[in-house]
């Protein structure tokens, strides 16, 4: 299939590494202008645009921490007087904070990841859908998590933010679709990064997630990053209110193969 996405904007937040800059590649080739959101490190998201525009494609950085909802309104501003209003937002900017025990977390901590995670989703969505629903067009994508539905010890804040994450989703996608706007998410497993690399540098760390995951290895930012082109182009019309996991089968218990 061509997935064409001419003439369409589009804002990835988080887009300056990772799965965020794939998917701003990929956009890019499909077509679209794209928004290279980041915080703090302009050179990646430079190196991003770069890449693109390097391609032939066409693409801005612009700088906002997406927990701060003034920031937000001005990074929307500065989108409106650049590319134009967004046809396409990806909510990808997410961290997982530091692991710790639900009862020794510091509470600041774990308040951060709920800020950016949630918060700044809600954040970026509203203003898209502001600009969104008169126009009675758009797709809105959040980046969730297989821990969307795992428990993970350790990260309360992370499995919480992404289980909040799914149901913000659906509730939007119910309230956008009378004006013809997709919302919907994307769940990724284990995905090779620079982020986790000292899981899959290390040869008995990889060995212990590989168990996790019935395919038995680790995906690529391109699976993401394709899968996601696929589902914010027409291709993927009749897709929303739901969360598509793209987790080698992790959520399949694969401990589970062996019996109960």
């Amino acid at each position: 299939m061509n997935i064409r996405l001419d003439g369409k904007v589009a804002l990835v937040t988080g887009g300056s590494g990772g799965i965020g800059q794939a998917i701003a590649r990929s956009l890019a080739a499909s077509g679209a202008s794209v928004a290279v959101n980041y915080i703090g490190n302009r050179a990646s998201a430079d190196a991003t645009v770069s890449g693109i525009t390097d391609e032939g494609g066409k693409a801005i950085a612009l700088e906002a921490d997406i927990a701060d909802m003034t920031a937000v309104q001005a990074m929307f501003a500065q989108l409106d007087a650049t590319l134009g209003a967004p046809d396409i937002l990806i909510n990808c900017a997410g961290i997982d904070g530091h692991g710790a025990l639900s009862w020794d977390i510091d509470p600041a901590a774990w308040r951060r990841v709920i800020e950016v995670n949630l918060f700044g989703s809600f954040y970026c969505s509203r203003q898209a859908l502001q600009r969104m629903v008169p126009r009675k067009s758009g797709v809105i994508l959040n980046i969730s998590s297989v821990h969307e539905t795992i428990a993970w010890t350790g990260y309360s804040a992370y499995t919480s933010s992404k289980a909040a994450l799914s149901m913000l989703t659906k509730t939007m996608a119910q309230e956008a679709a009378p004006f013809g706007i997709r919302v919907l998410a994307v769940a990724p497993g284990a995905i090779q990064t620079d982020i986790n690399k000292s899981v899959w540098s290390d040869p008995e760390q990889m060995r212990d997630l590989a168990e996790k995951i019935p395919l038995g290895r680790m995906g690529q930012v391109q699976e993401i990053a394709g899968l996601i082109t696929f589902l914010v182009s027409d291709g993927g019309s009749y897709v929303t209110g739901t969360t598509v996991f793209a987790d080698g089968g992790m959520t399949d218990y694969p401990d589970f193969s062996h019996g109960g």
